[in-house]
C-alpha cells in the first residue's frame, strides 16, 4: 500500500539555537530541493506570526522561492490562515504563483488566527474573524471562477480563470466544510486517531463534488521520524518536544536545541508532563517499524496521501529520516 501512496513534506522553517530566521528560510528552500530529489509529491510551507522559533510567516512568498528552486515537485501552503487576510489579496497571490508555475501550485487553507491579542491586533483581525471561515472560503474560490458577487465589477487578476489546487486544513468543523465545498481534506492522522477516523467518515459521506474535486481526497498529516534504531528515531523527536513543553509552560516557542542538551529529569513537574505528552502520538522507529505503522494507519483510514511534518535540531539527521521514509515506497 505504501508504494501506491504519495508522500509529501510540510516544513515550518524552524530556527535552531544560535541561528537567525534568514538561515532557517534558506534551509527550507534547500530541503525542498532535497525532497524533490527523493521523490516526494508536494512540499508545503506554513504561516506563523511572531513566533521566535518559526521563521515561516509569509507562506506565499516562501512558496515562490521554493517553486523557483525546484522543477517538478508540487509546491504550496499548509496553510494560508484565511482569517488573517483579505480573500482578494490571497487570490491574487495564488494567481501570481499559478501563473509563474502552472500546474504545480497547491492552495492549502486554514482558519487559525493570531495566537495572542497583540498579534491579532497587529494583523488587524480578532478571534471573531475565524467565525466567517465558511464565507471566506466561498469568496476566495469565487475570485478564481468568477462567481463572487460581493464586489461587483471587481476582479482578482491574474487569479480569475486559474486553478491552483485548494486543500482545507481540518480544525474543528474543517472536515465538514471541506465536504460542503467539495475540497480535498488535510487532517492530523496520528494523534487522536479515533476522532480523525470519525471526521474522515463524515467528510466522505457528506462530500459534494465540485469544480475543484470530483471525489473526496484525504491527506493524513503527522510527524514521522525514521532512523537505523528505534532509540535514534525517538531522539529525533526530543528537540521539538522540548520546544513544545517550553512554549506551553512559558508562553514562548523557542528555537530548537540539540537533543543532547535536553535532560527530561531536570525539567519542572509541569514541563516534564508537557514534554512526555509531546513525545507521544508520533510514528517513529526503524524503517521496518515505521512501514508497519503507516500501513496500519493508511489501511484503517483509506487515506489518499500522507503529509509529513517533522522537526529536529540536526538537519542532516532530518534529511536522513526523510530519505529512509522515501525508501519505503521504492
Amino acid at each position: 500500500m505504501l508504494r501506491d501512496t504519495p508522500f509529501s513534506v510540510l516544513d515550518r522553517s524552524r530556527t535552531r539555537e544560535g541561528e537567525d530566521p534568514p538561515r532557517a528560510l534558506r534551509a527550507t528552500v534547500d530541503l525542498a530541493r532535497q525532497a524533490e530529489a527523493l521523490g516526494y509529491h508536494r512540499f508545503w510551507v506554513s504561516e506563523h506570526h511572531s513566533v521566535p522559533g518559526v521563521a515561516g510567516s509569509a507562506p506565499t512568498v516562501l512558496a515562490a522561492a521554493v517553486a523557483s528552486a525546484t522543477s517538478r515537485i508540487r509546491v504550496g501552503t499548509g496553510g494560508v490562515m484565511l482569517p488573517n487576510h483579505r480573500t482578494m489579496v490571497v487570490a491574487e497571490q495564488f494567481g501570481v504563483l499559478e501563473s509563474l508555475f502552472p500546474g504545480r501550485i497547491d492552495m492549502g487553507l486554514g482558519r487559525s488566527v493570531g495566537f495572542t491579542g497583540g498579534v491579532r491586533k497587529a494583523l488587524g483581525h480578532g478571534k471573531e474573524a475565524a467565525d466567517g471561515f465558511d464565507q471566506q472560503i466561498r469568496e476566495l474560490l469565487g475570485w478564481f471562477d468568477g462567481s463572487q458577487r460581493a464586489y461587483p465589477q471587481v476582479h482578482a487578476w491574474p487569479a480569475e480563470g486559474l486553478r491552483p489546487a485548494p486543500f482545507l486544513l481540518a480544525t474543528g468543523s474543517g472536515a465538514d466544510l471541506a465536504a460542503a465545498h467539495g475540497l480535498p481534506l488535510v487532517i492530523g492522522g496520528i494523534r487522536g486517531e479515533d476522532a480523525m477516523l470519525r471526521a474522515v467518515d463524515r467528510y466522505r459521506a457528506a462530500f459534494r463534488p465540485s469544480a475543484w474535486a470530483a471525489a473526496p481526497y484525504v491527506v493524513l498529516s503527522g510527524t514521522v521520524a525514521v532512523a537505523a534504531t528505534g532509540e535514534e528515531a525517538r531522539r529525533l523527536l526530543v528537540p521539538e518536544a522540548r520546544a513544545t513543553a517550553y512554549s506551553r509552560t512559558h508562553g514562548v516557542f523557542p528555537p530548537l536545541v540539540p537533543s543532547t542538551s535536553v535532560d527530561p529529569g531536570a525539567l519542572s513537574g509541569p514541563e516534564r508532563d508537557r514534554f512526555d505528552e509531546a513525545m507521544t502520538g508520533h510514528v517513529h522507529g526503524t524503517p521496518e517499524d515505521v512501514a508497519k505503522s503507516l500501513e496500519s494507519l493508511l489501511s484503517r483510514s483509506a487515506a489518499d496521501e500522507f503529509l509529513v511534518t517533522t522537526s529536529t535540531y540536526d538537519r542532516a539527521e532530518l534529511l536522513e529520516s526523510y530519505r529512509l521514509l522515501a525508501d519505503l515506497r521504492r
